[in-house]
């Protein structure tokens, strides 16, 4: 019998759109072949320049940015993103260089949630919560106690991964994976490897369940009045993983089987400090793919390395990088299909 997938095209839920700014306002459609959808979650860098990468979702509002690439706090923008549109979203005027600069080329990852936030009560703190159950992917808004909490995140799935930060406040990102396991962080604007969190508790040592994730005492994830943005990610069969590898430091690199072909995929190495590799099919639609941005950094996009084949079922490394595929070097990937593998295209 075929399977039947809860995603059957990752084209109505996850985008990769490629764009050349004008200076003026515009509307970006994310349609490929015909099929769009309205974003709640946009995640916008230049290409060709260095500019910040900048992260805006509907739950916060179009003009609230926070930059992946630092700790800052989050500002408030009406230069950048205008609308969340039902084919994609909209840019304000002014030519900002981080959403719109004339003659700079950009791409914009989007991916969509539940749509207006609701109140969500699982948790011992009461959070915001915009949940898309069906592709995995919730934002949610809460603020910190000081105390050990639990925040309440509607997927009704335990998440593999949780990225969180801090809205008012310069502190770092947050970053559970199940990978590294409750008791380890890492930092989506660093290149810190997988780190013990001691005694100030991330995540108060407890896996998230099925309707809450957990927080310790550190002022990252839960400061008392502090406000916070997490956005976190349960996998769903033929349209999402969240995974590790080994590497081999081989240009015949380990292949990772997903079942889909990957549309985008970001992964770390865990084991030593190394930043994080972003691809996409939009940027790179043929193997090998070479064109690489790094969440953690402003750099243009790095475009003369060999990395990865993103395959119908998977990817394999192509490279003997560190930041890929050392010889026994520990790594961690989320990667959202175009399609899962029984409509998958060969590459």
């Amino acid at each position: 019998m075929p399977t039947t997938y809860a995603i059957p095209d990752g084209r109505t839920v996850m985008a990769a759109t490629t764009y050349t700014g004008t200076g003026a306002a515009a509307s970006i459609s994310n349609a490929v072949n015909g099929v769009s959808f309205q974003p709640d979650w946009v995640w916008i860098k230049s290409r060709n320049n260095v500019t910040n990468h900048s992260l805006t979702d509907s739950v916060r509002g179009v003009t609230k940015i926070v930059f992946s690439n630092s700790s800052n706090a989050e500002s408030t923008f009406a230069g950048g993103l205008s609308s969340f549109d039902s084919g994609g979203f909209s840019l304000a005027t002014g030519g900002d260089v981080g959403f719109s600069a004339s003659g700079y080329t950009y791409v914009g990852w989007q991916w969509k949630a539940g749509g207006t936030a609701v109140s969500n009560t699982s948790g011992s703190i009461t959070s915001s919560v915009s949940p898309n159950t069906t592709a995995g992917f919730s934002v949610v808004t809460y603020t910190g106690t000081g105390s050990a909490a639990t925040v309440g995140h509607g997927l009704g799935v335990a998440p593999s991964m949780i990225i969180v930060k801090r809205l008012n406040s310069a502190v770092n990102w947050s970053v559970y994976n199940a990978n590294i396991g409750n008791t380890n962080y890492l930092q989506l604007n660093s290149t810190v490897n997988s780190t013990a969190q001691g005694a100030n508790n991330w995540w108060n040592s407890t896996n998230p369940t099925s309707t809450v994730f957990s927080i310790g005492t550190i002022a990252d994830t839960n400061a008392s009045g502090g406000t916070y943005v997490a956005y976190c990610f349960a996998a769903v069969a033929g349209y999402s993983a969240f995974g590790s590898y080994t590497g081999n430091g081989s240009t015949d690199g380990p292949f990772i089987y997903t079942g889909f072909r990957p549309r985008w995929i970001m992964w770390k190495r865990t084991d030593t400090t190394s930043s994080w590799s972003m691809h996409d099919t939009s940027r790179d639609p043929s193997n090998i793919s070479t064109n690489n941005l790094f969440a953690d950094t402003t750099g243009a996009e790095d475009t003369g390395d060999n990395i990865i084949d993103l395959l119908s079922n998977g990817f394999k490394l192509r490279n003997t990088f560190a930041r890929a595929n050392a010889s026994g070097g520990t790594y961690i990937y989320m990667t959202f299909a175009e399609n899962p593998f029984k409509y998958a295209n060969a590459r």
